[in-house]
C-alpha cells in the first residue's frame, strides 16, 4: 500500500469511527451528513467519496460488525463439541450482541428505513446470503456427521435464520435473562424439528 492509499484508508477509518459514535449517541435517523462533517472535519464530498451516502457509511459499520462477529466465533468455536452445541453457542453470541453491541438500536432504525439505494439493497442481500451460507455449512456438518437426520440444509438454513431474526426483533424489550432464554428456546425448538426428516421432498436428494 503506497502513501496515498494509506492516507485514504486512515481518512476512511477516521470518518467511520466518528460516525459510529454519532450513530450510537443520536441514532441512525437523527445523525446527518452535516453532523459527520462537523465531527470529522472532512468535507461532505470526501465522505461521499469513501461511502457514497449515509446509508453506505452505516452499512460499512454493519459489515464491520459482521466481521467482528465472525472473528469472535472463529476464536470460540473450538469450545463446542457437537453441532448442536455450536448452535446453542451461536445463539448465545447473537443474544450477547443484541444486548451489548452499541449499534443495536441504530441498526434497528436503519433496517426499518424504507429509503435504500439499489447498491445498499444489494449489499444487504450479500450480508443475508453470507448468514444463510454460514447456517447451511453448520447444519450440513451435523447432517454429514450423523448427528442430524438427513435433510435439506439449504432450506433449514433459511428457517434457522428466520427463527433467530424473530428472536432478535422480539427481544428488544426483554430483560437480559429473558433475551438469552428466547434465543436458547429458538434453538431447542429448531433442534426438536431436526430430530426427524420433517421437510417434504428432502432427504439425500
Amino acid at each position: 500500500m503506497n502513501q496515498k492509499q494509506l492516507q485514504s484508508e486512515q481518512t476512511k477509518k477516521k470518518i467511520a469511527d466518528a460516525a459510529r459514535m454519532l450513530f450510537i449517541q443520536k441514532g441512525y435517523k437523527a445523525t446527518s451528513i452535516e453532523d459527520i462533517v462537523g465531527a470529522t472535519g472532512s468535507s461532505k464530498g470526501n465522505i461521499y467519496y469513501h461511502f457514497k451516502s449515509k446509508e453506505g457509511l452505516f452499512l460499512y459499520l454493519m459489515e464491520e460488525w459482521d466481521r467482528e462477529w465472525s472473528l469472535n466465533w472463529s476464536q470460540n468455536v473450538h469450545l463446542y463439541k457437537t453441532t448442536a452445541d455450536k448452535l446453542y453457542g451461536m445463539a448465545e453470541q447473537l443474544a450477547s450482541d443484541d444486548l451489548n453491541h452499541p449499534l443495536t438500536k441504530a441498526a434497528d432504525e436503519f433496517f426499518h428505513n424504507e429509503e435504500k439505494t439499489s447498491e445498499v439493497e444489494s449489499r444487504m442481500a450479500k450480508m443475508m446470503a453470507d448468514h444463510l451460507e454460514f447456517n447451511q455449512k453448520l447444519l450440513q456438518e451435523g447432517i454429514d456427521s450423523g448427528e442430524f437426520c438427513p435433510n435439506h440444509a439449504e432450506r433449514l438454513a433459511v428457517i434457522l435464520e428466520a427463527l433467530l431474526f424473530g428472536a432478535s426483533q422480539l427481544s428488544r424489550n426483554l430483560t437480559p435473562d429473558k433475551t438469552r432464554m428466547l434465543y436458547q428456546d429458538a434453538i431447542t425448538v429448531f433442534l426438536n424439528g431436526m430430530s426427524r426428516n420433517t421437510l417434504k421432498g428432502t432427504g439425500d436428494e
